[in-house]
C-alpha cells in the first residue's frame, strides 16, 4: 500500500535510551485509504505463551521471546551492579561500574526493540491481509498475577499487540471482533461444537470425545475465534 505524503510538521520530541539519542517527528497525514471490502478474508488470532500467536489458517508466530534471550546475561550484569552499589555514599563510581550500568541499559533496550519490531511487523501483516479478525478479550492484569506465567506474558507483550492491532485496523478497514471473556475458544471443538471443560493449559493437543477430531489447542482456538467473528459481522 503506497504511503501518503505528509502535509504539515507538527512537532518533534528528543529522547535518550541507554547511550543512543532519538528524535520522533510528528506530522499531519491524510486519512489512509482503506484496503478491505466485505469480501475480504476473515481470521482468528489466538495469543499464547508457547507461541505468540496462532492463526485459524494454521500459521504460527512463535515470538522472539526477547526476555528469555537476554535473561542470563542480564542476570549476570545485575549481579555485578549489585556488588558495586555497596560503595559508601558519595563515593565516586568506578569506570567499570559505569560500563556495566551502560551494558545493562543497552541490553534492556535491545530486548524492548526486539519485542517492538516483531509486534509491529506481525500486526501490520495481519491488518493488511485480513478484513475481519476475531481475538480474545484477555485479562492481562489478572494473568500477570500468576507468577508462573507472568514473565512469559510480559515477554509476549499481549497488551501492546492488541493496541497495535486496533489502531492499525482503523487505517486498513479491518473489523476487530473481541470475543466475550467467557468464550471458551480453546475448549470447544470447532467441528462438532462439543465443549471439553476438563482441558488444562498443559493440554497442547487433544481429541474430541464426540467426533474424534484431533486438535492443536491454539489453532482450534483461533478457528473458533474466526467463526465467532464471522457470525458477529454477518
Amino acid at each position: 500500500m503506497p504511503r501518503a505524503e505528509a502535509r504539515f510538521l507538527i512537532g518533534a520530541t528528543v529522547s535518550r535510551t541507554a547511550d543512543k539519542w532519538f528524535i520522533a517527528i510528528q506530522v499531519e497525514m491524510p486519512d489512509a485509504k482503506r484496503i478491505h471490502t466485505s469480501e475480504s478474508q476473515a481470521v482468528g488470532v489466538d495469543l499464547g505463551v508457547k507461541a505468540l500467536a496462532a492463526l485459524s489458517d494454521g500459521t504460527i508466530f512463535t515470538g522472539s521471546k526477547a526476555g528469555r534471550t537476554t535473561e542470563k546475561k542480564l542476570c549476570r550484569l545485575n549481579q555485578e551492579l549489585s556488588r558495586g552499589i555497596g560503595a559508601k555514599k558519595g563515593e565516586k563510581q568506578s569506570n567499570n561500574f559505569k560500563k556495566t550500568k551502560m551494558k545493562t541499559a543497552r541490553l534492556y533496550a535491545r530486548s524492548a526493540n526486539m519485542r517492538s519490531d516483531e509486534t509491529h511487523k506481525i500486526t501490520t501483516e495481519l491488518t493488511r491481509k485480513f478484513g475481519v479478525m476475531g481475538i480474545e478479550d484477555l485479562n492481562v492484569k489478572g494473568m500477570m498475577k500468576n507468577h508462573k506465567l507472568a514473565r512469559s506474558i510480559a515477554d509476549m507483550s499481549f497488551f501492546e499487540f492488541r493496541r497495535q492491532l486496533e489502531y492499525k485496523a482503523k487505517e486498513t478497514g479491518t473489523k476487530i471482533v473481541v470475543a466475550d471473556p467467557w468464550f471458551a475458544s480453546s475448549k470447544i471443538c470447532h467441528i462438532c461444537g462439543e465443549k471439553h471443560d476438563a482441558l488444562t493449559l498443559k493440554d497442547r493437543e487433544w481429541t474430541c470425545t464426540r467426533c474424534a477430531t484431533r486438535h492443536d489447542r491454539d489453532v482450534n482456538a483461533a478457528i473458533n475465534l474466526r467463526n465467532y467473528a464471522v457470525q458477529s459481522t454477518a
